[in-house]
């Protein structure tokens, strides 16, 4: 069994709300209703009822009744999801007005849903940008407490198994965070293990990356990097992170004895944390297209509670997978709470 069949698993044993914003996207009900087929989560759409099933049917998705519906603009909590966006965003100016407005916004309210207890949480972005799903979920569910930065990582599955977990890996930031400070820096490190032992189930073994191995060179990036260790270290005493490392010196056990002797990380490392997003998302890139590489994600971490982003040119496998995923996450917060 490969890692996205048993987080396929491991979701259907535990059921999430997963709550759908984009509730008439063909692509989305298509993936609703092989969730719900297959039993992976209670999955919540949101759109006009009439319109949902209208969609469904000519599509000739038989499970869609399965699934609970909501009208963003006629629903008998609207008044309490207004009041609670109200009380939330008040002090930033928000308007009772404006929170009237808001509260029928699919994306708005589907965090709303999140923040009630009423969904575990959020897949959408197939034909909304990062920055419309971002928004919300940063205004209304937060980030958890002592994360300074939400971020984006990608599992990685490749076609060398001597490297990270049998070829498996977790590379962060490619998403979210252009340049980090040192602080962020350790932030994305710390969430990127979290997500490396609740997704992928391995111990996380850190490696912070840049140009130089232990002092090979000398420059204010590095600095950076190394202070974002240094954090990492205190925020989590426990966490098996080393750095700066080289990205042959974090992979390859010859190499990262050579440059880097007597490091718990050179050598074997299964998280790769980079220094900008700019080298986050050429790697994750590079290794996708001219490795083979399947790149799962961008998984959003650092949030309260899991909302995940899609890529607009998304297939239905990508939603299909991401519901899991993000059902999986939800999992993961609940056993750490």
């Amino acid at each position: 069994m490969n890692l996205l069949e048993s987080m396929i698993q491991r979701a259907q044993g535990e059921k999430q709300r997963i709550v759908l914003p984009e509730g008439t996207e063909p692509r989305t009900l298509e993936a609703a209703d092989r969730l719900l087929r297959d039993g992976v989560a209670e999955i919540i759409l949101l759109g006009k009822p009439e319109m949902i099933r209208e969609i469904a049917r000519e599509a000739e998705l038989k499970n869609i009744e399965g699934a609970t519906i909501i009208h963003p603009g006629d629903h008998e909590k609207k008044g309490d999801y207004t009041n609670l966006l109200l009380e939330l965003r008040s002090k930033k100016g928000m308007t009772a007005e404006q929170a009237s407005l808001l509260v029928e916004d699919p994306l708005y309210l589907a965090c709303l849903m999140i923040k009630n207890g009423d969904a575990d949480g959020e897949v959408a972005g197939a034909e909304n940008t990062t920055g419309d799903v971002l928004r919300p979920a940063l205004q209304i569910i937060r980030t958890l407490p002592g994360v300074k930065v939400v971020s984006g990582a990608f599992i990685m599955f490749t076609q060398t198994p001597q490297y990270g977990e049998n070829g498996i890996l977790l590379f962060a930031d490619c998403a979210v965070m252009p340049n980090p400070t040192a602080v962020e820096l350790a932030s994305i490190a710390v969430s990127s293990a979290q997500t490396a032992r609740s997704l992928a189930g391995v111990e996380p073994r850190v490696a912070m990356l840049s140009f130089s191995t232990k002092g090979s060179a000398e420059h204010e990036m590095i600095d950076k990097v190394r202070e974002a260790t240094r954090i990492a270290r205190e925020m989590n005493p426990d966490l098996l992170i080393d750095g700066e490392l080289q990205a042959d010196a974090a992979l390859v056990p010859s190499v990262g004895s050579g440059k880097a002797p007597g490091s718990i990380v050179a050598g074997k490392a299964n998280v790769l944390v980079f220094p900008t997003l700019e080298a986050g998302n050429i790697g994750y890139k590079l290794v996708q297209r001219l490795g083979n590489a399947e790149a799962v994600g961008p998984i959003l971490q650092g949030m309260a509670a899991p909302v995940n982003d899609l890529s607009r040119g998304c297939s239905v496998d990508d939603i299909y997978n991401m519901v899991a995923i993000t059902a999986n996450q939800a999992i993961g917060l609940k056993q750490n709470s």
